[in-house]
């Protein structure tokens, strides 16, 4: 498929899963989707943030502070990827106020056409702001399965779940049914009278490969 013009937020900091990360670098791009690092740059025009397993460095120089509803709902999608990154984005200088990425991140979710994607750890960054995601089938890595009742979602024992404008995936080795997920609702909503493959994306993608990166 071509989806040339069509963007995708990813947000990234420190402490993100390598092999997760650069696959959606090129896997988005071969669809000619444009991809945005989005994260917190505390005023500066840049940080480098390093991954997890490798210390591999990874230049950002977008903000998701200061978009406006206009900028926000120009993406198709927003991601919110595996490792340490929403951890670390949940970080608020306020206890009494919500954190700026979660913020985000519900901003987001009031745009339906605007696909949210969360995978792995991603869901940590929803803790603060559970009605999110409350009643709504997901998926997140097995360490967060208490979490996800505790939110009073539905947890849904597959790799990637598919419901309406949210895509959640286990871990950030199935990064590549999570990604392809996403690149089919992207696809779905540009071709609507079409019939796409992603409409039984359920039972497809439930017995994807597995990795072991949260």
């Amino acid at each position: 498929m071509s989806l040339a013009g069509k963007k995708v937020g990813i947000l990234i900091e420190s402490d993100f899963y390598e092999d997760e990360i650069f696959y959606y670098k090129h896997r988005f791009a071969e669809d000619g989707v444009e991809v945005h690092w989005l994260t917190r740059l505390w005023g500066q025009p840049r940080i480098t943030f390093h991954g997890h397993e490798y210390k591999v460095p990874f230049d950002a120089t977008e903000s998701f502070e200061g978009m406006s509803d206009e900028e926000l709902r120009s993406y198709a999608a927003i991601i919110v990827p595996s490792a340490m990154v929403s951890d670390r984005l949940r970080y608020t200088e306020d206890v009494a106020k919500l954190p700026p990425a979660t913020e985000f991140l519900a901003r987001a979710f009031a745009e339906k056409d605007v696909i949210k994607g969360i995978i792995c750890h991603g869901m940590w960054l929803v803790a603060p702001l559970p009605e999110l995601v409350r009643g709504r089938p997901v998926v997140a890595h097995n360490n967060l399965h208490g979490d996800v009742i505790n939110m009073g979602a539905i947890y849904t024992d597959q790799d990637v779940v598919v419901d309406g404008d949210l895509v959640t995936g286990r871990t950030g080795g199935h990064c590549h049914l999570f990604a392809r997920a996403i690149l089919d609702l992207i696809d779905a909503k540009e071709e609507p009278g079409r019939r796409h493959r992603g409409a039984a994306l359920g039972g497809r993608l439930a017995s994807g490969g597995a990795g072991p990166a949260g």
